[in-house]
């Protein structure tokens, strides 16, 4: 028989009463134990055990024959922590806080029209003040709503004023509006905010707005002790420290995107390539550029048919556009495909690389090619090409392995740089000779190819073997994923109207006979609407 708790509040209460019990026991109770520590007879509380057991919010130590908390009681209690990340920002200033002051420090965060203690950091002394987590204060006379109100807009801090009442909890309380209203601007100006024993008698807090890169108000921290040591000088002294801290807070958190609808990759009608590669989107044919470079031919997508453009005598190793025609390139040298757009392309006999095959290629927006190719020793250069003195003293950088992407930005001043070898996203700025790492990816998400930058400054790249294209934000962290039906993305570009679709290239050649029956469209064309 099932077992279930009893009617009424009484079996309520006897519940939370164990949970209590052994919340507070970190090596659990037996049950001869928890009655006598209840004073609940030993019937009741088998009833109630069992059924907390079967709930999950308790479980039974079979070896040492004690009850302790259950993994659900867990779970709860992560699933009520509003603000992880802020949390996790915030736990070193607040230790730091604590230690700088020996007072107790706090982080709270507006919930509804009150402020809702998420952490606190207990002070040094004995006498200190000891909210309790998970309670809730008003906003009109702590420092932490007080902070919260003066870093919002003025809409939402003056609809929050209207709608909270101005109750007097301490002979110190503010209860007039226009005065509140008049404290809040003087917090905004100077960072940080004051509660004056104006929740608790004999408390006084400093406190200041937690605020993301976006300018979105996350919350407040807070020093908090007894009037006779956190005196009026003192807090003038603590507000710019406290303030500084909430900046850095700040700083660490992620700014939220908007939530990318949910998308689907579109496969593009028309037959499967060996391995496609080398994506590229030509504005002036409104029309993308693509390769099978193991059954060497050059495609053409116009947004209506795929079809094919060239085919060629050699394995591709680069395709890029160029002064409005094509460069198709192999080890042995490279094709020029003139008058891409038209019916009957015209292809030039096969010209051999000024310096040897490039590991990678590309143009940017006025046009000019950029390589990356071997150096002296066992060096790479990248640099204008065909490699000239001139272009060498404009932009040029040295690296210790071999690029296999290139790719600009919209406002031609980064070039990024993906070296698959390392897993590495790279990045260099015009003028600058140094290379710095934007991102790596570990070799079990999958090997990076290909590169795209989008108009927000995001980097686009594949990863082969991963089923999958990733986006980095400008400072290198990963911030979207677009699952794929095929395990070998191999390249991508963006294009379309606005740029706002991506094009991505998949290889079939590697993929198994076993994960090919999972993967029928491996070799395939895919779009993804890219802009959110």
């Amino acid at each position: 028989m099932k077992a279930t708790i009893g009617d009424g509040t009484a079996s309520l209460e006897k519940a939370m009463d164990i949970l209590d019990a052994l919340g507070n026991s970190a090596q659990g109770l037996s049950q001869v134990e928890l009655s006598r520590h209840l004073a609940v007879p030993r019937t009741t509380l088998y009833r109630l055990l069992a059924t907390l057991v079967a709930r999950g919010m308790v479980r039974r130590d079979p070896l040492r024959r004690v009850y302790c908390l259950g993994f659900r009681c867990f779970e709860l209690a992560r699933n009520a922590y509003a603000m992880p990340d802020l949390a996790a920002a915030a736990s070193v200033e607040l230790r730091a806080l604590r230690d700088l002051t020996g007072e107790t420090t706090y982080l709270a965060m507006l919930d509804g029209l009150e402020v809702l203690s998420l952490d606190r950091c207990d002070g040094a002394h004995s006498q200190r003040s000891e909210a309790a987590l998970g309670q809730r204060k008003p906003l009109h006379c702590t420092s932490q709503g007080k902070a919260i109100l003066s870093a919002l807009d003025p809409a939402a801090r003056d609809a929050l004023l209207q709608a909270i009442t101005l109750k007097a909890l301490t002979p110190h309380t503010i209860t007039d509006r226009r005065r509140l209203q008049a404290e809040l601007k003087i917090t905004a100006a100077r960072g940080w905010s004051v509660d004056d024993q104006e929740i608790v008698p004999g408390v006084r807090c400093v406190g200041a707005p937690v605020v993301d890169a976006a300018g979105k108000v996350r919350g407040a921290i807070s020093v908090a002790g007894p009037a006779y040591r956190m005196t009026r000088e003192r807090v003038e002294g603590l507000g710019p420290e406290v303030a500084e801290a909430a900046r850095r807070v700040g700083e660490q958190l992620p700014v939220a995107a908007p939530a990318p609808a949910s998308v689907e990759p579109r496969v593009v009608q028309g037959p499967w390539a060996f391995r496609g590669e080398f994506a590229r989107w030509s504005a002036a044919h409104g029309s993308l550029f693509w390769a099978d470079s193991l059954a060497p031919s050059v495609r053409c997508f116009d947004g209506r048919q795929d079809r094919e453009l060239a085919v060629l005598d050699a394995p591709l190793t680069a395709l890029v556009v160029w002064d409005a025609a094509l460069l198709a390139g192999s080890l042995g040298g490279y094709w020029r495909i003139d008058k891409p757009g038209s019916p009957a392309p015209e292809v030039s006999e096969l010209q051999p690389w000024p310096a040897g095959p490039p590991s990678a290629l590309c143009a940017d927006a006025a046009g000019r090619l950029w390589t990356c190719e071997p150096a002296d020793g066992l060096r790479w250069r990248v640099a204008r090409w065909p490699v000239e003195p001139e272009s060498l003293a404009d932009d040029s950088w040295s690296l210790g392995e071999a690029l296999h992407a290139l790719a600009w930005d919209r406002a031609g001043q980064l070039l990024y740089g993906l070296a698959q070898g390392s897993g590495e996203i790279l990045v260099m700025q015009r003028g600058q000779p140094a290379v710095r790492r934007l991102a790596s990816i570990p070799r079990g998400s999958g090997r990076l190819s290909g590169l795209a930058v989008d108009g927000a400054g995001c980097i686009w790249t594949a990863l082969q073997g991963g089923w999958s294209v990733v986006r980095f934000s400008p400072d290198g962290n990963q911030d979207r994923v677009v699952g794929l039906p095929v395990p070998c993305p191999s390249g991508l570009a963006l294009g379309g109207e606005n740029l706002g679709t991506l094009y991505v290239t998949s290889a079939r050649q590697p993929v198994s006979l076993e994960a090919l029956g999972n993967a029928p469209l491996s070799g395939r064309l895919f779009s993804i609407q890219a802009a959110e």
